[in-house]
């Protein structure tokens, strides 16, 4: 018989209840919304409350005696622990790479875990068990990072379309999850909506899970572009932040907030990034140049 929401947020609950019992000092663990754990309790009360937002909080977890902490982000889907949570561990003090090592690992430990079974705190055990090498790496010549025989990166560049995007929160939800997982590209706010981002593969992939997630209707990734690499991969990009992009409307819409994007300053935005197939790739048209 398959799980309900119900049976899937209670299990989520007593999680969350464990970990304050392990972490019980204040900012070790810090909900990203202080009411999603009431409005959760409120959904399990009434039959006629709302479905609630997603639990997402993140552990501070001490390594060794290093002084060093790895922060581990949690977002966990309504159906998780039949679902897989969203886990990612992050420290300023690790470089990209270091940082790739350790989530490919954290990934694979957590996959070891049976599906149903809760495997957040197990996660947080493991990151406070084995996350000291990673530090440790990080004192070696300034040269660049260790390299590990024939260890490889794939840097992808995905190209995400949508009908429109307006809304604030939306965007802000866009550019915060760039800004985390270090992604540069921009979003091109209008109608039509495009976002691309650049980055580690698995970074792009995990932008990818929490931007479309629970449904946002009409998106797709159209296109997406991947390198093979063993060295720096800031070399690869062609944008250097993740930028907000926004064109003057075509034709007079007045107050209406129902307008398309003048596609030629976008097409010539394109250009200028080395970017100009991606126009038909997008809207199956080559397009022209926006005239000045």
């Amino acid at each position: 018989m398959a799980a309900t929401i119900k049976e899937c947020l209670e299990l989520q609950l007593l999680e969350v209840e464990m970990l304050f019992s392990m972490f019980p000092k204040e900012g070790e663990i810090k909900m990203r919304d202080e009411d999603a754990v009431p409005h959760v309790q409120r959904y399990l009360r009434s039959s006629e409350a709302a479905l609630p937002p997603q639990l997402e909080y993140s552990v501070a977890v001490d390594v060794g005696e290093s002084k060093a902490k790895v922060e581990l982000q949690v977002l966990l889907p309504h159906l998780y622990p039949h679902v897989a949570p969203q886990l990612f561990a992050r420290s300023d003090v690790l470089n990209r790479q270091q940082q790739l090592q350790l989530n490919t690992h954290l990934a694979s430990h957590v996959s070891s875990v049976d599906v149903g079974e809760l495997c957040v705190c197990a996660a947080v055990q493991w990151v406070k068990d084995n996350s000291l090498p990673y530090f440790q790496n990080r004192k070696l010549p300034s040269g660049g990072p260790p390299k590990e025989e024939g260890f490889k990166v794939t840097f992808h560049r995905m190209w995400i379309y949508s009908h429109h995007i307006y809304r604030q929160e939306l965007r802000k939800k866009i550019f915060d999850c760039a800004k985390k997982l270090n992604l540069t590209g921009f979003c091109l706010t209008g109608k039509p909506g495009v976002i691309c981002v650049e980055g580690i593969r698995e970074n792009c992939d995990e932008f990818w899970r929490v931007i479309r997630y629970p449904n946002w209707k009409h998106i797709s990734c159209k296109h997406v572009e991947s390198i093979d690499t063993e060295g720096n991969i800031d070399s690869l990009r062609l944008f250097p932040t993740f930028e907000d992009l926004q064109f003057q409307a075509h034709g007079d819409y007045g107050l209406r907030n129902d307008y398309h994007m003048d596609l030629g300053q976008f097409r010539e935005f394109l250009e200028q990034h080395q970017s100009a197939h991606i126009f038909q790739i997008l809207f199956g048209v080559e397009g022209k140049l926006s005239n000045k």
